[in-house]
């Protein structure tokens, strides 16, 4: 290992913290560089046994490599409000999902409709930059038009939200529930007896 800022050998690096991260499946280490005096932090991560690749378009086959994907969204998220454990988050998450459900070999299409998938969720304007390199826009009305629909798509949710309870009785004027047939106000014993 080198150091990403001056080039120093792995004798100039030491390790001023470490712990478990990712649900245990990751050591994250923090470095300082002896010579630059920068600090990084590293992951380790156990190999997977079966080794995926990735099958790109020209149909090339290379190594999976999370970091592609997060570099991608990094870019797509520069200047959000994303915080860079969601990013992490979601590369688990995509990496899961491919090692679960292929075996040995997944397109990079199939990659990048389950990142851009999740992608929208997390932060729309992040969605449309990525979107616009993903799906290979050549126009501005191609870009306009999936802002437009991810606008629609989201005032659609919103709607639905105030349908969920659409089937139940509104509440009475007073503001308060009706008491259930049979039971009785505080310190009301009912009707009176009768006197003897």
């Amino acid at each position: 290992m080198r150091c990403p800022y001056c080039d120093a050998d792995k004798e100039s690096l030491k390790v001023i913290d470490s712990r478990t991260s990712e649900d245990g499946r990751a050591v994250r280490r923090r470095r300082e560089c002896e010579k630059c005096a920068k600090r990084f932090t590293t992951y380790e991560r156990i190999e997977e046994h079966v080794r995926m690749y990735v099958v790109k378009k020209d149909g090339s086959r290379v190594p999976w490599d999370r970091n592609k994907i997060l570099v991608g969204l990094e870019r797509a998220c520069y200047k959000r409000p994303v915080e860079a454990a969601a990013l992490q988050k979601l590369v688990d998450e995509v990496e899961e999902e491919v090692i679960r459900a292929h075996d040995r070999e997944v397109s990079s299409s199939a990659i990048g409709e389950l990142v851009i998938d999740r992608l929208r969720r997390l932060d729309q304007v992040a969605y449309v930059r990525f979107a616009s390199v993903y799906r290979r826009f050549s126009t501005l009305e191609e870009l306009v038009d999936e802002a437009k629909s991810v606008i629609e798509a989201q005032r659609y949710e919103s709607e639905g939200q105030g349908r969920l309870f659409a089937d139940a009785e509104p509440p009475p004027p007073s503001g308060r529930l009706p008491r259930p047939r049979g039971t009785q106000r505080r310190g009301d014993n009912g009707p009176a007896a009768p006197r003897s």
